[in-house]
């Protein structure tokens, strides 16, 4: 039985959590602090054990059996990695009593690194949840998802949409970001602020409680480093020469800032039909708005800036598009595909269940051309009857055809057929990215 706060908003991984909880004993839904993962998860729970306050976590750590057998099910275990020690009682529970329905788990961090939790295998369900999309903010989530539609190859699936967004705007939803709190309670200063100190936070506190003492001046240089290079593939050394640390402390920052679900490295792709493929990953950060406030910057800092406008937008699509990636029916796989040589590349590659291909171009561009489809039009002429359908996302009003099984569509047709600045859950975003800019007048991307 569902029980919905009110003014719950809606989420996309809603009806997909009702469905597994009715079949399974135990499920664990992770993702990035504040995204919402314990009011989700809440609606399906009977009672609630909030593992980061010390005076409801003592008993589970002092006997974590003995507790669970009290608490009343089905129980939320919200963030189950304060006390490691509930998952081996989850574990044991479940295999006492394997009945659909009883335990959740929520959790804004991968387990310690040193911790001996038992990883739930078999017995508990990862669901991986993400900040608010556009779709779910305009309660678009009706609407058959984009990559189903994409995949049908058929433009109809892309009515226009009236009033929809131009770039300024898709920049002010950039910078809005997913965080519930920060879109839907927040505006201006305070959304600022709120930002900013998500990013302190997260290089003071969330570090040194998953992985012990960390630097968070170093921790701070090489998120930013990685904020201005989000979207792309700069080599390893040129992040960590721009951070100041070594080889050995970015590859323990880039782990510790996965494990906290803010960064994710997008693998690339590979083909015995195409050679000479990178086998370097894409880097992002996962939510737009964390970029904004790493490099205190304003919708008009980013206009100013080509490379860093690109990749901002390359961002946020990439945030609309992963929560549904995750939930589709379709079972993709991302990643993004680029040459030795940089002469083609696409921004993101989605490889389907049955061996079909989705290929996607984000372009910060009014009015796409078959000169914007041209990596696109490569990579269908060498995956033949594999290549489904591409699309190059732009910033104008219409959707249109470009090639054979290649299509331009607006960025708004990710969420349907309603534009956000008209909905009533965005009021007061409209122009207003509410971040400034300090001491990167100028700076490109390195």
């Amino acid at each position: 039985m569902t029980m919905s706060a009110p003014g719950y908003v809606p989420r996309l991984i809603d009806q997909h959590l009702e469905t597994l909880f009715d079949q399974l004993p135990a499920l664990l839904v992770v993702g990035p602090r504040a995204t919402g993962k314990t009011t989700t998860a809440r609606r399906l729970a009977r009672s609630v054990i909030r593992l980061d306050v010390p005076a409801q976590a003592a008993a589970y750590r002092f006997d974590a059996d003995a507790a669970l057998r009290r608490a009343e099910k089905p129980v939320l275990l919200d963030e189950w990695q304060e006390v490691p020690e509930v998952m081996g009682a989850v574990r044991r529970a479940v295999d006492e009593d394997p009945r659909p329905g009883r335990f959740l788990l929520t959790g804004s961090a991968r387990a310690r690194r040193n911790s001996d939790a038992w990883s739930g295998i078999g017995r508990v369900v990862n669901v991986r949840m993400y900040g608010l999309t556009v779709r779910e903010q305009t309660g678009a989530l009706t609407t058959p998802g984009f990559l189903e539609r994409l995949a049908a190859g058929d433009l109809a699936a892309f009515p226009s949409v009236p009033n929809p967004p131009d770039l300024g705007e898709y920049v002010d939803l950039a910078l809005l970001g997913g965080f519930p709190e920060a879109v839907l309670r927040l505006t201006g200063p305070g959304r600022d602020a709120w930002l900013e100190g998500y990013v302190d936070q997260l290089v003071t506190r969330d570090a040194e409680a998953l992985a012990g003492r960390r630097d968070p001046v170093l921790l701070r240089r090489y998120f930013e480093a990685l904020s201005l290079n989000t979207a792309g593939t700069a080599t390893d050394k040129t992040l960590y020469d721009a951070a100041g640390i070594t080889r050995d402390t970015a590859g323990a920052y880039e782990r510790l800032l996965t494990d906290l679900f803010v960064f994710e490295a997008l693998p690339a792709w590979s083909s015995n039909r195409i050679s000479r493929l990178v086998k370097a990953s894409k880097r992002y950060i996962t939510d737009p708005s964390l970029v904004a406030a790493a490099l205190r910057l304003d919708g008009a800092g980013v206009l100013a800036d080509g490379d860093l406008l690109g990749r901002l937008i390359d961002t946020f699509v990439l945030a609309q598009l992963r929560p549904e990636a995750e939930l589709s029916p379709l079972r993709p796989r991302s990643f993004h595909l680029r040459d030795k040589e940089g002469r083609h590349e696409v921004d993101l590659l989605v490889e389907l269940a049955g061996g079909g291909v989705l290929a996607i171009e984000a372009k910060a561009t009014a009015s796409p051309s078959t000169a914007d489809a041209q990596h696109l039009i490569w990579l269908r002429d060498r995956l033949g009857d594999r290549f489904r359908a591409g699309a190059v996302l732009h910033t104008g009003p219409l959707p249109f055809q470009l090639e054979d099984r290649i299509v331009a569509l607006p960025i708004c047709s990710i969420w349907g057929d309603r534009s956000v600045l008209q909905s009533p859950l965005a009021e007061g975003t409209k122009g207003n990215g509410g971040l400034w800019r300090r001491g990167l007048r100028g700076q490109k991307a390195f």
